[in-house]
């Protein structure tokens, strides 16, 4: 692994986020080329659609990655709130998502558990009286399949994410503050 990918992911398995929880489009690797993430759903750094959350259906938007290498192997999500109480709030994992499909990765490959213990989605739910929050989605194309069976814990997706070898990469993000 070259020296700066390496150290990269030493920080990201030493730094933490709440919960025991180090995943978030801040402390992911940097990849080579950029992807170039999309919802019709919401607008980058715009705010997130209240039917996505806890006080709405609590659906999950739509994202779509576009264009990814040929030599992706697999997509892989994570959605996070960095702004969490107690640390980072994983919402989602979803890896092994085929590169072949639509561009979308609000579906399809396989779904870890989230900061809730819950395989899938949780919307999100920030505290009332809390600044709003940041949501960001953060998709990376992978070199190699990560290996990870459905149910994969936080921690087991960050270590995956580091030995798959990263492609591209590229974040999206929401904010939504409780009235």
């Amino acid at each position: 692994m070259r020296p700066a990918l390496w150290l990269l992911a030493a920080s990201a398995l030493v730094a933490g986020c709440g919960g025991g929880d180090r995943l978030s489009g801040e402390d992911l690797p940097r990849a080579p080329a950029a992807l170039n993430l999309s919802s019709p759903a919401f607008i980058n750094n715009s705010r997130l659609p209240q039917r996505y959350t806890c006080d709405g259906a609590g659906d999950e938007p739509p994202v779509q990655a576009g264009t990814v290498p040929p030599s992706t192997s697999e997509l892989l999500l994570v959605v996070s709130d960095p702004d969490a109480p107690g640390g980072r709030y994983v919402h989602v994992t979803r890896y092994g998502i085929s590169r072949r499909g639509d561009g979308s990765v609000d579906h399809g490959g396989h779904e870890g558990l989230n900061s809730a213990g819950k395989e899938g989605w949780t919307p999100p739910c920030p505290p009332k009286g809390d600044d709003a929050h940041r949501y960001v989605w953060s998709v990376y194309a992978l070199r190699r399949p990560s290996g990870l069976d459905a149910g994969a814990k936080p921690d087991e997706v960050a270590a995956a994410l580091q030995d798959a070898g990263v492609l591209a990469a590229g974040t999206l993000t929401a904010r939504y503050r409780r009235a």
